[in-house]
């Protein structure tokens, strides 16, 4: 499959680092609440603000590395998105087969959901749904304003220099 002429295995590979990024974020969001960290600190460390910090990175790296076009700036967002919702699913898959509690399964997070599944089916449907939506807006607004009010190539002066 490609994407703006490249495979996805390239977008893959550019995205690594943030991917990573994410991942450290869910880490330490994990740990943070499991060593009895006060509730200020776990929720410094937030997988959402993350996410969306990754996905301008994204755009940066796109239009830096002339990477592709819009159809690169969604799909970016869309696999971003998709690797936090991942994450946290498993956090909660891990509530399920633990029975323990961490962070991500807090009666603070989940107070309108019954069930576990119901809340894993809520992040897999809505917050991939609407976060990819919402990402891809935004996403998509810095790429145009990056394309078209900060110029790539270097200024060439006519005229003799002194």
């Amino acid at each position: 499959m490609k994407i703006s002429g490249r495979p996805l295995g390239e977008h893959l590979r550019l995205l690594r680092p943030l991917f990573g990024v994410i991942a450290a974020v869910w880490a330490l969001r994990l740990i943070t609440s499991a060593a009895g960290a006060p509730l200020g600190v776990v929720r410094s460390f937030s997988v959402t603000v993350t996410s969306a910090f990754c996905i301008l990175l994204a755009v940066l790296l796109i239009h830096q590395r002339r990477f592709g076009g819009y159809s690169s700036v969604v799909a970016s967002v869309f696999l971003l998105v998709c690797w936090e919702q991942f994450l946290i699913v498993s956090a909660i898959a891990m509530h399920v087969l633990t029975g323990k509690t961490n962070v991500f399964t807090a009666p603070e997070h989940h107070e309108h959901m019954h069930s576990p599944l119901a809340h894993i089916a809520g992040h897999l449907t809505f917050g991939i749904g609407i976060e990819t939506l919402f990402g891809s807006g935004m996403a998509c607004l810095l790429f145009w304003m990056l394309r078209t009010l900060v110029s790539k190539e270097p200024l060439v002066r006519s005229g003799p220099q002194r």
